[in-house]
């Protein structure tokens, strides 16, 4: 049986930022990773926000990455006025953001890894948790070949069951389509994010070309994913009522969309992070981010602790100091698809007046600009 301190499971971006946060520290880490080492990468982009940018160069990860920078961020929504531009030129910051493909992270972040001698353990799917007074007792599939112990699990994968006695759960009737679409002029950094009455489309730059998260009702998923290219493409013109058009998408891939998150991350001798806490709707990009400044936080208070990692003080401390942050992305990605996502008229005009108050009340927009980028804890 492997004994560390830490056993991080998950092999993940989540996962490995968390390892490299606590390479240089008193605890013995490792990586318990489900996948082979060959196993393919994931294909969706990431939307990093500037935060997230100045973690990855603290953990010596942001170099080896090429990521296309946002500059603008264009909000409106279809049928109704009312506009907001977000600009890093506003803060002195060459991007508000910056759109990664979640492969080429998690490239790198093996890479660093591996140069940090980070143990990491391939094809050892986790099966159970058996946490005791001192460790956790770490069972995998028989095929595996593995059994671990530590005094603290960090469960970084795998998605939150809906019948946990500890989950809040909502459905919101919305499929993703994701691909990735080539428009006629240059994308110019700009990323748009347009409101329709059936769910948010996102454009974010991503190279030469859009990644695209067009969301929609199910039944009209399976429509859309029936379209050829230019069929396609023209619907997705028509959202931006003629600003944007295309040449060429890559294939469409579907992913159904829901809120999960669990009203307490921690459990005894155990830590929940990246999607094994929540799971947002992708409305203004905020998962991810909250998923790395969540690993930063439990960094920051292991790093601190001297005697158990895993000791009931340790896993409430770090509990309390995400509390503001975690409740305030929920309901912030929450609340925008709930407000959003409709046609009722009154809701409309409020909506215009509120992207309209936004645009011309900079502290207003400096606010939700920040949040955006740090989190909750970053205003004033």
């Amino acid at each position: 049986m492997q004994r560390h301190d830490v056993l991080i499971v998950g092999g993940g971006p989540v996962g490995l930022t968390l390892a490299l946060a606590l390479a240089d520290s008193a605890w013995r880490v490792a990586v318990a990773d489900a996948r082979a080492p060959d196993a393919p990468d994931d294909p969706r982009v990431l939307a990093l926000a500037h935060g997230t940018r100045l973690t990855l160069e603290r953990l010596g990860v942001w170099k080896s990455l090429r990521p296309t920078p946002i500059t603008t961020i264009h909000v409106s929504q279809s049928g109704g006025l009312g506009r907001t531009c977000l600009s890093a030129s506003d803060y002195g910051l060459p991007a508000l953001g910056y759109v990664a493909q979640a492969g080429d992270l998690a490239r790198a972040l093996r890479l660093e890894v591996a140069a940090r001698g980070i143990p990491v353990t391939h094809g050892s799917p986790v099966t159970d948790l058996a946490p005791g007074a001192d460790d956790v007792v770490v069972s995998t599939a028989a095929n595996s070949g593995d059994s671990f112990a530590a005094r603290l699990v960090a469960c970084a994968e795998g998605a939150i069951a809906t019948d946990e006695d500890d989950v809040a759960s909502r459905d919101y009737d919305q499929h993703a389509l994701i691909c990735l679409a080539t428009p006629q002029s240059s994308t110019q950094n700009t990323a748009w994010e347009r409101f329709t009455p059936d769910g948010p489309v996102a454009l974010l730059p991503c190279g030469d070309a859009y990644a695209v998260v067009h969301t929609c009702r199910p039944a009209d998923a399976d429509t859309l994913l029936a379209l050829d290219d230019s069929a396609y493409l023209a619907r997705l013109a028509a959202h931006f009522a003629g600003r944007l058009r295309f040449t060429a998408a890559s294939p469409r891939q579907r992913f159904p969309l829901g809120l999960r998150f669990r009203r307490h991350p921690v459990g005894r001798r155990t830590v929940w992070l990246g999607n094994a806490a929540q799971t947002l709707h992708p409305v203004a990009g905020q998962g991810f981010n909250l998923a790395l400044r969540d690993v930063w936080a439990l960094a920051e208070v292991l790093r601190r602790e001297s005697e158990d990692p895993g000791s009931a003080s340790t896993l409430q401390r770090y509990e309390d100091a995400r509390v503001l942050d975690r409740r305030g992305a929920i309901s912030f990605t929450d609340g925008l698809v709930r407000l959003f996502s409709n046609d009722d008229p009154l809701l409309r005009h409020a909506r215009g007046v509120g992207l309209l108050a936004l645009d011309l009340f900079p502290p207003l927009r400096h606010f939700v600009a920040k949040r955006m980028m740090f989190g909750a804890r970053a205003w004033p």
